[in-house]
């Protein structure tokens, strides 16, 4: 069963419950809707896909007409919610960069979350270098190498657009975990602190100590209109209303739990420490 069949089924189910919390049958709800009374049957249990007026029906009948914005971002975004990194790779690394830039360009205040590395806003050349090599290697995908490392120093053109505002919260793992090797990783220690204090730019670091409110995988926010998360085999695209606000909440905890200024330098400094250490 692939990630689409997947949202499909999940649909279909809020679909049924919204009927049976109504306390429609589905032959009663066929009829209602001027429906084959097979339709029900088909459209909750992901065998056909429903149309917009098939949610407007199910939201008119069984009085759920306060779901009916997050069930058709559901429709809307079924077949692109669950893209797996072997389709969105298939050509490279460079084309999923470009699909950024106009995502970034769409949004005035973007939030970023990352536990391991450091988001690719952010990063220098070298280091999402050494990023983009252990994808194309992993994922098995075409080696466009250094296309994808250009396109993604272009995306960072955006930190500078007046139009814009950037909250960044990264782990204090990321300082640590070592991408490339110890110049490439004391480099992007240096970039990460210099931009700290640029305007229109806040950068929050969690502490490894903070406690463990909220337990996610990265991911990105665009205004409050879409979530971008990142799983191992796929790329989650969120746009129901009720679940963008779910993540708007677990960045607002994070963020709290975040040191910024001279205490995020702090810890970059402890970080850069470690690596003097290593190649002393």
């Amino acid at each position: 069963m692939t990630g689409v069949d997947e949202a499909r089924e999940a649909l279909g189910a809020q679909l049924r419950e919204l009927r049976r919390r109504a306390g429609l049958s589905g032959r009663q709800l066929a009829a209602l809707a001027g429906w084959h009374e097979s339709k029900v049957s088909k459209l909750e249990y992901g065998r056909l896909k429903p149309s917009d007026n098939d949610i407007r029906a199910y939201c008119e009948h069984a009085d759920g007409a306060d779901q009916l914005a997050d069930l058709l971002a559901t429709l809307h975004n079924i077949d692109t919610a669950y893209m797996e990194w072997r389709r969105v790779l298939a050509t490279g690394v460079q084309r999923r960069q470009q699909k950024s830039v106009k995502l970034e360009a769409e949004a005035t205040n973007l939030r970023v979350y990352t536990t391991q590395v450091v988001p690719g806003l952010l990063q220098t050349a070298e280091y999402a270098e050494g990023i983009f090599r252990r994808h194309i290697e992993f994922y098995r995908v075409p080696d466009d190498l250094d296309a994808g490392v250009s396109k993604r120093m272009e995306r960072q053109r955006i930190l500078y657009q007046r139009d814009h505002r950037f909250h960044f919260l990264i782990t204090e793992q990321a300082l640590y975990t070592t991408v490339g090797n110890d110049d490439v990783m004391r480099g992007q220690l240096d970039r990460l602190a210099s931009i700290i204090g640029m305007p229109r730019i806040t950068v929050g670091i969690i502490p490894a100590t903070a406690e463990a409110l909220i337990v996610s995988t990265s991911f990105v926010m665009f205004d409050n209109r879409m979530v971008m998360v990142e799983g191992t085999a796929a790329e989650l695209t969120i746009t129901q209303p009720r679940e963008v606000a779910i993540y708007g909440r677990a960045f607002n905890v994070l963020a709290g739990q975040s040191v910024t200024g001279e205490d995020a330098r702090s810890l970059i400094r402890k970080a850069l420490a470690h690596r003097q250490t290593r190649s002393g």
